[in-house]
C-alpha cells in the first residue's frame, strides 16, 4: 500500500512537472512563431510629375510611406527629388523629405498636415549675372480632401510661403495622394 501511495504520488509529481513544462513549451513556440504586425499596417505610395514646354523640363520624384494605426489616424514619411531647368536661364535640384498626418473623422473625408524640408540648388546661367544659390527651405501644408479607398483628392495650403524662396507657385495646392 506504501508503494502504491508513493507511486501515485510521484505520477502526479510527474503530471503537474510535464503539464507545467508542456504548457511553457507551447507559450514559447507561440511567442516565437508570432510574426510582427507592422507591415500589414503600412502603406506605400508617393508621386511622379513631369513638366515639358518651352525649351523647359521638370522631373519629380517622390516616395512615401504611412503607418496605419487604425481607421482614422496615419503618419507618414516621404522623401522628393526634383530636376528642373530652363535653356539659357537657370538649372535646378531640389531635394527633401516631409513628415505626414493623415485624419479622417468620417470615411470619405482626410485632414493632413504635411511639414516639409526642401534643399534647393539653382545654378543660374553664367550671363544672367546672378550668383548661384543654395538654401532649405520649409513648408508646412495644412490640406482637406476627399477620400475613396485609396485615392484622395484635396488641396492644400502652404502656411509658410515665401513668394521669393518657395519652391511651388502659389501657396494653394491641389493634391491627389494615393496609398496602397
Amino acid at each position: 500500500m506504501k508503494n502504491l501511495k508513493s507511486f501515485y504520488r510521484n505520477y502526479t509529481i510527474f503530471i503537474i512537472v510535464f503539464c507545467l513544462f508542456s504548457a511553457q513549451m507551447m507559450a514559447q513556440e507561440n511567442t516565437y512563431n508570432q510574426k510582427s504586425d507592422f507591415w500589414n499596417h503600412v502603406r506605400f505610395g508617393g508621386g511622379i510629375g513631369l513638366s515639358f514646354g518651352n525649351e523647359f523640363f521638370s522631373g519629380t520624384l517622390a516616395p512615401s510611406a504611412i503607418y496605419q494605426f487604425n481607421d482614422q489616424f496615419a503618419l507618414g514619411l516621404a522623401l522628393s527629388g526634383t530636376y528642373n531647368s530652363q535653356k539659357y536661364y537657370y538649372k535646378s535640384t531640389i531635394l527633401g523629405g516631409s513628415i505626414i498626418v493623415l485624419f479622417n473623422p468620417i470615411n470619405e473625408i482626410q485632414i493632413s498636415a504635411e511639414f516639409e524640408e526642401n534643399n534647393v540648388n539653382i545654378n543660374w546661367d553664367n550671363r544672367l549675372g546672378f550668383a548661384n544659390e543654395n538654401y532649405w527651405y520649409p513648408s508646412l501644408f495644412l490640406g482637406a480632401g476627399y477620400r475613396t479607398r485609396y485615392v484622395t483628392i484635396g488641396i492644400r495650403y502652404d502656411v509658410l510661403y515665401d513668394n521669393k524662396k518657395s519652391t511651388y507657385a502659389d501657396p494653394w495646392m491641389p493634391f491627389i495622394r494615393i496609398y496602397f
